[in-house]
């Protein structure tokens, strides 16, 4: 078994999928007007539309709502990251902050209130750990 994916739903995913392709520098694959996808090197972000959920099972899901799961990124450098989102994100959770397992971590919410972490190794345990 492998992970592949998260998925967010979203009353608005053309504005959830912009702000991500902003934020990451990937671009979206607008699948439908109800979904779209940013694939990485180890995952991939997918944001489905309200309207998905009853495809699924009615009420299975709600927009916004979520207050437990973090999305996060892996990037090079987090402190050059949390100057290019400057302009982008209007409040940070967290300013670069190194975490005492060994990643230096950068929080803010999505335009639907999503915890988004940007994180960068900067501890040769936690570079280890994530070239497995």
């Amino acid at each position: 078994m492998d992970f592949a994916s998260i998925r967010v739903i979203t009353a608005d995913v053309a504005r959830l999928a912009d702000f991500y392709e902003k934020a990451t520098g990937t671009p979206a694959s607008r699948l439908s007007e109800d979904f779209a996808e940013l694939r990485t090197g180890r995952a991939t972000l997918a944001i489905g539309s309200t309207r998905t959920v009853g495809l699924m099972s009615p009420g299975a899901a709600s927009a916004g709502a979520n207050h437990s799961v973090i999305i996060e990124f892996l990037v090079d450098d987090v402190d050059a990251v949390r100057q290019n989102l400057a302009g982008l994100v209007t409040g940070f959770v967290m300013e670069p902050t190194t975490m005492p397992w060994g990643n230096r971590s950068l929080l803010f919410r999505d335009p639907d209130g999503n915890l988004v972490n940007f994180f960068t190794p900067v501890t040769p345990a936690a570079s280890e750990r994530l070239a497995r």
